[in-house]
């Protein structure tokens, strides 16, 4: 701001609107020129989806349930398992297409720790969705 010492002795209280028209100008002139350059599109010519063709001829693959106890006992849709029998069934599911759907439920008092290695021997053989089961809360 600038202050002088007129007549009346005061500073002067007028802004300077010089420097302010000036950017204006400037940022006016760097946006006309890139306006242009904006609007600009590379064409491409994209695939076209045929959402009729589709193969809706195979029966959707029921998920696999496995329940962990809190003492460490597997069960394979509520079927007895061992840990190296749950590898060797997750290998054998994994390589099928379409993969189902691994659900893990653990019990209340099972250690997360126990359902996290169900989860990792399941990751490791290959299978790609492994999901938790968990009940409802009433309200």
């Amino acid at each position: 701001m600038a202050f002088s010492t007129g007549d009346s002795g005061g500073p002067m209280a007028e802004i300077n609107v010089t420097p302010l028209v000036d950017v204006m100008l400037v940022l006016l002139i760097i946006f006309m020129i890139t306006a242009p350059l904006m609007s600009h599109k590379v064409k491409i010519d994209l695939p076209e989806a045929n959402l009729d063709q589709r193969d809706n001829t195979a029966p959707p693959v029921p998920p696999i349930n496995i329940s962990v106890e809190d003492n460490g006992n597997l069960y394979w849709n509520d079927e007895p398992v061992t840990k190296d029998l749950l590898e060797s069934r997750l290998s054998i599911e994994a390589q099928k297409t379409p993969q189902p759907a691994i659900n893990v439920r653990g019990d209340k008092t099972t250690k997360y720790r126990i359902v996290s290695d169900v989860v990792k021997i399941a990751q490791a053989q290959g299978m790609r969705k492994v999901g938790f089961m968990a009940l409802k809360e009433p309200r």
